[in-house]
């Protein structure tokens, strides 16, 4: 297949991906607001001209165009405060663009409930089932990002030290010698002396499987002048030999294999069996535990981002406008990544393996984003619902402790003033990572 086919097909698969990861969280709104009986009028993948649709029961299912988005409709997601009461008439006296917004989220809102029972509307539910219809969502990214990172590390595994030799030193050579190459008077080292060769794969030591590379020299360095038996894999044949470590001076590692250094900043020694063996590198499957220390790194990095978002979109502009360098751990748009996607796919550089792994890992980051992203408790994102619900939560929680009348629901339309310009923020900054996306690509080869 040709480079620009498979560049192209990268492009589709991420956009797979990014419409699936669309639809699940939307169904993670959907499925319990049909479970506490509020009326949905529409489920829909995309935004644009619509492809499909069809309706089952009370809701409409539909494709559009552009796989970008998604939405569902949630009737009654606002009290609908008349406008005669005290609270209308303080909007009533309200001017100008803000004053139409509030007016026109209202109306809509009503629409929304032209169908359907009052009583079922959004805004009569208990606090807990808002949360949790508007949590659904994000909840949903992230268990997607859960089992997309389970594949990436399980499946495929993370670069490390794999069990197949790379290399069998020919002497032992002092760790602390600056001497590269071995000389006459240099003990043989004993991995050489047995037999060893590049390319064989240890598969056991002494009886006791070796699953990673530090779990076989765990072995040896505790087992100096002791013989042992290694079973290998050599030709696609195994077989068994015997070797016998050597007490050499060695750097101290830690769990992780970087060297440790003392309080004087110096790398500890210590004497240790010693055999004269180095891995190869490649990808090495994990235990699923090692699942929740990444999603962790994943989570912390973009709310990182996301705290400095407006300096790193400062850079962005410089870059799109200027001569500076896009950072590649910088924010991207969706057409960002999907070239991204695309030039993994067409690239020659990796094995189709590495490619599949990037692609999947580059899908559970994204999903990682939708979660934090969509947690801001800003409107129209779904923290801005949820800060919502806790807000009306409190203000009734306060009202009872001081013994006065409960205030009712919290009419978040008020807030839509606050959620345009939001939304104005949100295209400007769109735009202009699409633009810089455009103009000068993140690259990551």
């Amino acid at each position: 297949m040709s480079t620009f086919w498979l560049y192209l097909l990268g492009i589709v698969l991420f956009l797979i991906g990014l419409a699936l990861s669309i639809g699940l969280h939307e169904l993670g709104h959907l499925l319990p607001a049909k479970l506490f009986k509020v009326p949905v009028g529409k489920y829909f993948i995309g935004f644009g001209p619509k492809i499909f649709s069809k309706k089952f029961g009370e809701t409409e299912y539909g494709i559009k165009a552009i796989p970008l988005g998604g939405y569902i409709s949630i009737a009654g997601m606002y009290p609908g405060t008349s406008p005669t009461d005290e609270a209308g008439a303080k909007r009533g006296r309200l001017r100008g663009l803000f004053s139409k917004i509030v007016q026109d989220a209202r109306e809509a809102n009503a629409e929304s409930l032209e169908a359907f029972d009052e009583s079922r509307a959004f805004y009569r539910l208990p606090i807990w089932k808002r949360i949790i219809v508007m949590f659904g969502g994000p909840f949903m990214n992230l268990v997607l990002a859960f089992v997309l990172f389970a594949i990436l590390i399980v499946g495929f595994g993370r670069p490390g030290a794999t069990t197949t030799l790379a290399s069998v030193s020919e002497c032992v050579i002092p760790v602390s010698s600056a001497q590269t190459t071995c000389s006459a008077n240099d003990p043989v080292a004993p991995g050489a002396a047995a037999g060893l060769k590049p390319g064989d794969k240890i598969l056991s030591i002494d009886g006791v499987a070796v699953t990673s590379w530090n779990s076989g020299t765990e072995i040896i360095r505790s087992s100096a002048g002791k013989p042992l038996t290694f079973e290998i894999e050599r030709g696609g044949k195994t077989q068994d030999i015997v070797v016998t470590p050597t007490l050499a001076q060695r750097y101290v590692t830690d769990a992780s294999g970087q060297p440790v250094r003392g309080a004087d900043g110096k790398l500890v020694t210590q004497e240790t069996g010693f055999v004269g063996l180095a891995p190869t590198s490649g990808l090495v499957a994990q235990p699923i535990t090692e699942v929740f220390p990444m999603m962790g790194q994943t989570i912390g990095g973009t709310v990182n981002l996301l705290a400095n978002l407006p300096a790193r979109i400062g850079d962005v502009g410089q870059a799109a406008f200027g001569s500076a360098p896009r950072q590649v751990d910088g924010p991207i748009s969706v057409v960002g990544v999907g070239r991204v996607a695309g030039e993994i796919a067409s690239t020659e550089l990796v094995d189709p393996t590495a490619k599949a792994a990037s692609l999947i890992g580059i899908l559970a980051s994204l999903n990682v984003a939708l979660f934090v992203f969509n947690l801001i408790p800003l409107l129209p994102l779904d923290g801005g619902h949820i800060a919502s619900a806790l807000w009306e939560g409190a203000r009734r929680q306060w009202a009872k402790w001081r013994k006065k009348a409960d205030p009712g629901p919290f009419d978040a339309s008020v807030l839509m003033p606050l959620t345009f310009i939001v939304m104005v923020a949100l295209m400007a900054m769109s735009a202009l990572l699409i633009y810089a996306d455009i103009v000068k690509p993140v690259s990551i080869f």
